[in-house]
């Protein structure tokens, strides 16, 4: 069992945060998940007809995290929040990544709703995961890099097990070792807002979306929060 918790330092900082997460267990990467693709192809679709667009930084869901970035020492438009990235991707090419059909449910959640949205292969996670202030010893291999270490700047917030960092800048990029791929089994998604008084309604919707486009694939899914109310959740 691994628990989530959100540190009180964070939860002072940032009272309206509120965490869905959405674990997966006997999660099938390698079967055809015929959702998730015509979820892809449908944000795509209604893109190129110009009847919607992808949130960019002027829409307050995108705009509060700019916001939180800069607090701690983050320039957000040199490193983006993730749901911000893959916006301006979209909007730009006019497609989304294929990745796996994990990571393309996500992303398809995420850009829709406009909340950043991340995921952890459980079996590679040590001990259990805080979301707090790094204090700049930790270590970070950036996904796709695995010969690269990254030390996080003191008083970044990051996503944490007890053998380093799993993400870096709250939610801008996820680390190789916890990265999820078509044979990762466990896993648990994080779908995050700062503005869960005006933002919590469509956070809770965005998690019933992945865990029905996790469920057709899946022995099991559940959904949980990490609120400064509720700090913890074991997994």
């Amino acid at each position: 069992m691994t628990t989530f918790r959100l540190t009180p330092a964070v939860a002072a900082d940032f009272p309206d945060t509120l965490v869905a997460l959405v674990t997966a267990t006997g999660l099938r990467g390698r079967e055809p998940w015929p959702e998730t693709a015509a979820a892809l192809e449908t944000l795509e679709r209604r893109l190129a007809e110009g009847s919607w667009q992808p949130a960019d930084e002027h829409d307050p869901r995108i705009a509060a995290w700019h916001t939180a970035y800069r607090s701690f020492g983050t320039n957000p438009r040199r490193v983006r929040p993730s749901v911000d990235a893959l916006g301006r991707r979209l909007a730009k090419r006019g497609s989304l990544p294929r990745i796996n059909p994990a990571v393309d449910a996500y992303n398809a959640v995420s850009v829709r709703h406009g909340l950043p949205a991340g995921a952890f292969d459980l079996d590679h996670v040590t001990g259990d995961v805080d979301l707090r202030h790094a204090d700049g010893a930790e270590e970070f291999t950036p996904l796709g890099e695995p010969g690269t270490v990254e030390n996080p700047k003191p008083g970044e917030i990051v996503y944490a097990d007890t053998a380093g960092v799993l993400t870096r800048h709250w939610n801008h990029r996820d680390a190789h070792r916890t990265r999820v791929t078509e044979d990762s089994v466990r896993v648990v998604f994080a779908l995050e807002t700062l503005r869960a008084a005006d933002d919590g309604p469509l956070l809770r919707s965005a998690a019933d979306e992945l865990r029905a486009l996790l469920a057709p694939h899946a022995a099991d899914t559940a959904v949980r929060h990490l609120s400064p109310a509720h700090p913890e959740a074991a997994l």
